[in-house]
């Protein structure tokens, strides 16, 4: 009769060895111990559901893979978690150039009396509508535009590049112009 595999009674090192030598009832063990944290950072880095499911599962086969290379250095569960950023990082980068893709294609223009909406709309409508905004972009756009903060800094903070950085604030800034038109139009 086979034991029941019991992950408390498994330290880090022998689950990592007995990963590293494909017994898969201790890879699903581990996939386990983590997924339900690793699915709520990949949420954090992309809202939808869905994509949070395939970051995940693209960032655990990358675990997988990568496990060989785990020194015991860290913790494997920070270790483990900074695959999957890295992986929820590089799926928004392959979205990211995809999007620019279609909107070289599709270049619509922006109403040009934008900045007079500026004029006539109240703080309270301004707030309520970057909080509209993706929480990434929202943050990174109150972190520059309210709190001055630079991208090296907002990088920093959000453990992101400075590249994500730049590149949220440029979509907050496009889907806030989106949104102050429609609202112009109202």
């Amino acid at each position: 009769m086979k034991d029941k595999l019991d992950i408390k009674n498994i330290s880090e090192k022998d689950l990592v060895q007995k990963c590293i030598a494909n017994e898969r009832q201790y890879q699903e063990m581990l996939y386990r111990k983590y997924a339900d944290q690793m699915y709520s950072v990949c949420l954090s880095y992309n809202n939808d559901e869905d994509e949070a499911c395939d970051i995940l599962q693209e960032g655990f086969i990358k675990v997988f893979r990568k496990l060989e290379q785990f020194n015991f250095e860290s913790s494997l569960k920070s270790w483990i978690r900074r695959i999957i950023i890295n992986t929820a990082l590089d799926h928004y980068r392959r979205q990211k150039r995809h999007e620019e893709k279609l909107e070289s294609y599709t270049q619509v223009a922006i109403s040009p009396h934008i900045g007079n909406v500026l004029d006539q709309i109240d703080a309270q409508d301004l707030i309520a509508l970057v909080n509209e905004l993706p929480s990434r972009a929202a943050i990174v756009l109150k972190l520059y535009a309210v709190e001055g903060y630079n991208h090296k800094e907002i990088a920093e903070k959000l453990d992101i590049s400075e590249g994500t950085s730049k590149s949220q604030l440029h979509r907050a800034r496009a889907l806030l112009k989106q949104l102050l038109s429609k609202n112009d139009e109202k």
